[in-house]
């Protein structure tokens, strides 16, 4: 059996580089220890899915998402594996069609003043009856909440936690939003 750690070495990244290709694994080039050659990010990814490993991550359980800044891989769970990433994106599947817009509208216009997305995510969990660690319920209230924020129902108010490459790509724990349009 052969193996199968697949890296990811970052490129030299010009000052005017674009944050999306970053972000979407460019400026970087990838190997594995068994020789098979992996010109881009998606020859990468191809790779780890046929090795049974997580797409995102690589194997390697944690994301690099700019140099220097790493998180345990959310696709994944941390694993490295291909069959708990499947398993998180069925899991998301099933929130997206249970959480939807209208859900989680409906939550928020109770907030009387901001509200995180902790808060709103709790919110719908127990509007829902929803257990714990079923389903990613954070993770699509975020998604809702932008989706919101995009089409100007609510504004992001929190000023980011990290700014990991100037104030082009910056992260955000907890944020928390203010309802502009009224209930």
């Amino acid at each position: 059996m052969h193996a199968h750690t697949i890296f990811a070495e970052w490129d030299e990244i010009p000052d005017d580089a674009d944050d999306t290709a970053l972000l979407a694994g460019g400026y970087r080039s990838y190997s594995c220890v068994c020789g098979t050659p992996l010109p881009t990010r998606m020859a990468a990814e191809l790779h780890a899915v046929e090795t049974d490993q997580c797409s995102t991550c690589l194997g390697s359980a944690v994301e690099e998402v700019v140099p220097g800044f790493t998180r345990r891989c959310t696709s994944c769970t941390g694993t490295g594996r291909r069959r708990m990433q499947l398993i998180w994106e069925m899991a998301y599947a099933q929130a997206e069609v249970t959480i939807t817009v209208e859900v989680v509208r409906g939550v928020i216009s109770r907030f009387t003043g901001p509200f995180s997305l902790s808060q709103a995510a709790d919110a719908v969990r127990g509007t829902l009856g929803l257990r714990p660690g079923r389903m990613p319920v954070g993770p699509r209230v975020r998604d809702v909440l932008r989706e919101l924020e995009g089409t100007g129902e609510i504004a992001l108010i929190s000023a980011p936690d990290e700014l990991l490459r100037g104030a082009s790509i910056v992260l955000y724990r907890d944020p928390t939003w203010q309802r502009t349009i009224p209930a």
